[in-house]
Formats: structure tokens, C-alpha cells, sequence
């Protein structure tokens, strides 16, 4: 079952503390990279979804002043390129309000990437650096992601890009886990940067495959098979064919 996700729910934003050591790079130095964003929606955009009254995804900075995330997140978070709407955004000890409209939308796979334009700058962001080449197979990579809006550093590898002419054509299948949890990249999640041993970003958290079965009337979840790619994420590259680069 190929699920979203982004999380359409209201919380109370808090902030983990990260692993002593992740894969080959060290998440102290990349901390301020990554960030939670949440969209709260007044009475009047709720409509009929009245149930659903935030979004909440991940996201990380290109530089101070823009931000790249999924582009289902921002769909969800009614974003749009004339309108200045606002967001809550937590990264680290960082936790601003900031009005921010989309600036672009990039890429040609099924899912793409969006920049996001902060009006002010995100005090103490770190921009990262975009890597254009492709990931290997078996490429250990990191990422840095807000699943139920604490940050988790989760370590993982490359398994292969989608084949050619199916629903996951150029997106980049990855394994990741933490111990013997393969649902930690969870809802929330979407948007998070994959950086590789370098700690460039090499693509950005889209969805998780995982399979559904009921029992007692209940719906569990499970991840795919071990060895097998359990997350979706868009390869970054696509970010250096943006408009001014």
C-alpha cells in the first residue's frame, strides 16, 4: 500500500534530542538544517474537513530564507505563489512564526519539490549543500526528520531508483529503520532532507510503502520486508535546474 505521509493533525510541537552518531557524518553539524512545519488552519479553510484543523511535515533550509519540502505537503497546507500565509516553524532550540508563499515548484517525477519563500530569515538556519550526482547502490545515508514533530536522526541506505514507466519512475527507494523500527519515518515526515556521508542532500522524504491488514475491527500497519525499500523520497538534483540558478 503506497501511503502519504504527511500528518493532518494538531500538536504541540516538541523537540528530541539527537543519537550520539549517525552514519558517516555528524548530526550536531547539521541540526539547525532540518525543520518542523505546520500550517493551522482558520475556520473558514477548514470547510468541510472540519476535523482537520493543521498540517504538520518536515522540511529543510536552503538558506535562511527558503525552505524545501514535499510538494504534497505544500498542496495540503494550501500554499500558493500569491498568497503570504503563515507557518509555524521548530528547529532545535529555533520556533518562529513566519508569513511565506510558495516559490517554486521543481521536478519531473511523480512527486516534486517545493521552495518555499520565508518573508523573514529562520534565526540560526543552516542551508545545505544540493549534491546533483546520483546515489549508488547501497550508499549509506542519513536523514533528518520530524515524525510527530520531534526530530529523529535515522540512519539508512540507497536500494535503487523506480523503474522506468511505473507510478515510482525516478524516485529514489530507500531503506531506513531504527533497530527494529521500520515505521519510524512516519507521518510528519514528508519533506525531510537525505543526506549522504558528506552531508549533502541527496533527495527528500515523499511517502513510506508499507502493508495494512485489520484485526478486531483495528487497521495495522506494517512496514515492507527487511532488505526491501520501505521509503519514497525525490532525488534533490532536480532543485539545480531552478529558475536564477
Amino acid at each position: 500500500m503506497f501511503n502519504p505521509v504527511g500528518a493532518a493533525l494538531l500538536a504541540i510541537l516538541g523537540l528530541g534530542c539527537l543519537p550520539a552518531n549517525a552514519a558517516c557524518i555528524d548530526p550536531a553539524q547539521l541540526a539547525r538544517s532540518s525543520a518542523s512545519i505546520t500550517r493551522h488552519f482558520d475556520d473558514a479553510e477548514r470547510g468541510e474537513h472540519s476535523d482537520v484543523i493543521s498540517i504538520r511535515a518536515s522540511g529543510w533550509f536552503l538558506s535562511p530564507t527558503s525552505i524545501v519540502t514535499a510538494e504534497h505537503v505544500t498542496r495540503a497546507m494550501k500554499l500558493t505563489t500569491e498568497d503570504w500565509k503563515l507557518l509555524e516553524i521548530s528547529a532545535r532550540d529555533s520556533h518562529q512564526f513566519v508569513a511565506a508563499p510558495i516559490q517554486q515548484v521543481v521536478g519531473d517525477t511523480t512527486e516534486r519539490l517545493t521552495v518555499i519563500e520565508l518573508q523573514q530569515a529562520f534565526s540560526n538556519a543552516r542551508g545545505v549543500q544540493i549534491r546533483t550526482e546520483p546515489l549508488a547502490p547501497e550508499e549509506r545515508i542519513v536523514t533528518l526528520a520530524y515524525p510527530g514533530g520531534h526530530l529523529r536522526v535515522v540512519q539508512g541506505r540507497f536500494v535503487h531508483f523506480g523503474a522506468t514507466g511505473g507510478k515510482l519512475a525516478g524516485m529514489a527507494l530507500l531503506e531506513m529503520y531504527e533497530g527494529d523500527n521500520r515505521l519510524v519515518i512516519d507521518h510528519g515526515s514528508s519533506g525531510a532532507p537525505v543526506l549522504d556521508c558528506e552531508g549533502r542532500v541527496v533527495a527528500v522524504v515523499s511517502n513510506v510503502l508499507t502493508q495494512s491488514f485489520f484485526w478486531s475491527s483495528r487497521e495495522i500497519k506494517m512496514s515492507t520486508a527487511w532488505g526491501m525499500p520501505n521509503v519514497v523520497s525525490v532525488p534533490a538534483g532536480v532543485l539545480s535546474n531552478m529558475k536564477g540558478e
